[in-house]
């Protein structure tokens, strides 16, 4: 199939502004000012089914009809934070195809009134922001961007901010904190962003992906967007694939793609001729997934992944061979968790903290079996506990890792299971 967001993979120059002129770029953000009210956008996205790519599948057009109308002014704010490991898919799109990235922007800035949208990138993005800067600049010349739109009353501006570098601000309560000059922390919620978001007005926070499937949904129509992918998980998403795999990356397929096609006809397979045995489908957040044929042959989708004891988030796919014990890679995952951690919640800051120390001792072979419960008691009791899904996400790997790969934290202790220990087990696994 030709890519939808990926296009610079079969255009070249696409990211070029006369290029992109050239193939229909600006031709649907021009339409929607000059014929289409604000509505009528918001009405189409809806109906064209996406769903929000940054990892938690909500449908992108009824967040939009959600913006609080009793409340100006509004404002438009794109989580380009990127900081989940295993994830690089916004990163390609906005150096390659950056237009139409904009033109989403834009649309959506249209649709729901708002005349500033930001661009927050994560802190290491910086030449990237430059870039950003550069291609808005060119809009602002060629009039595409400005006050006044197409001779309308329309205007809109765009600007780009960077962050410091802090994984939380991807949470997106937490990055309006750190677009207002605060530190970057989670927000009780509610209320949410579409009533009260940055600078306490109405606003609508998209992940990058997201929005760069826009202009072609409406410019090609939602019939043409529901081609692709399934019923309830419509259209195509950016696979980022890495790991044990022979060809990491970023794959453009439709969502119902399989686990195996992805790892092993566009992946190439795993490394070495090793064996596969576990899936992490939503990065260092995600639950790890048993590698075995049902697995494999589980459709990519939202509806789909939790039937297998995970969900697709960010559809950032790591694959982890044989070769791996997953004592080393939560010792891992904890530690990045632990390090990312605001400090606002008393479970996340003191959970993530003792679970890393646990972690450490299993993998340097100084705990017994209790040490393994004990980090499964731990993990259970900072989930669902804290402002943000941090907290839950640092937990994942952990309660997934040693109830589906017992066998790994066995002989990394070196004792046989007690049968209270088992008990326990398999009630936290229920």
């Amino acid at each position: 199939m030709n890519e939808i967001l990926l296009r610079h993979r079969d255009i070249k120059d696409i990211g070029q502004l006369a290029v992109y002129r050239q193939h229909e770029g600006f031709d649907a953000f021009k339409r929607a000012v000059t014929g289409m009210q604000p509505d009528e956008v918001t009405e189409m996205v809806k109906a064209s089914g996406l769903r929000g790519r940054g990892g938690a599948g909500f449908s992108t057009g009824m967040k939009w009809s959600f913006i609080d109308k009793n409340a100006w002014p509004h404002y438009v704010v794109v989580n380009a934070d990127e900081s989940e490991p295993g994830t690089f898919k916004d990163r390609e799109i906005m150096e390659s195809n950056p237009f139409q990235f904009l033109e989403g922007v834009m649309l959506c800035a249209y649709a729901v009134g708002a005349h500033s949208a930001y661009i927050y990138l994560r802190g290491e993005f910086w030449e990237l922001a430059a870039h950003l800067d550069a291609r808005i600049a060119e809009l602002e010349a060629e009039g595409l961007l400005g006050d006044g739109l197409f001779g309308s009353e329309y205007g809109l501006r765009i600007y780009t901010h960077l962050g410091a570098g802090a994984y939380i601000c991807g949470e997106e309560t937490a990055l309006l904190e750190s677009l207002e000059g605060k530190l970057g922390q989670p927000r009780l919620r509610p209320p949410f962003p579409p009533s009260f978001g940055l600078y306490g007005k109405p606003t609508i926070v998209n992940n990058v992906e997201t929005l760069a499937n826009v202009p072609l949904i409406v410019q090609k129509g939602v019939d043409w967007f529901r081609g692709f992918g399934t019923e309830k998980s419509p259209g195509t998403k950016v696979f980022s694939l890495s790991g044990n795999v022979v060809k990491p990356g970023n794959y453009e397929l439709p969502l119902g793609t399989t686990f195996r096609e992805l790892i092993y006809t566009h992946g190439g397979g795993i490394m070495d001729g090793r064996k596969i045995k576990a899936i992490m489908p939503a990065g260092a957040s995600s639950s790890l997934i048993v590698a075995d044929d049902k697995a494999l042959d589980t459709p990519m989708d939202y509806e789909s992944v939790p039937s297998v004891g995970a969900m697709l988030g960010s559809a950032s796919i790591i694959v982890v061979d044989e070769s791996v014990s997953m004592d080393w890679l939560i010792n891992k995952t904890m530690h990045f968790f632990q390090h990312e951690s605001c400090g606002k919640c008393t479970p996340c800051r003191e959970g993530t903290y003792w679970m890393r120390h646990l972690t450490e001792r299993i993998h340097h072979n100084q705990a017994t079996w209790d040490d393994v419960i004990l980090l499964q008691d731990v993990a259970s009791n900072v989930k669902g506990k804290c402002l943000c899904a941090l907290g839950d996400f640092s937990t994942e790997a952990v309660i997934s890792s040693i109830t589906r790969f017992r066998g790994d934290f066995e002989a990394k202790v070196g004792m046989p299971l007690s049968a209270p220990a088992d008990a326990e087990l398999k009630e936290v696994s229920n």
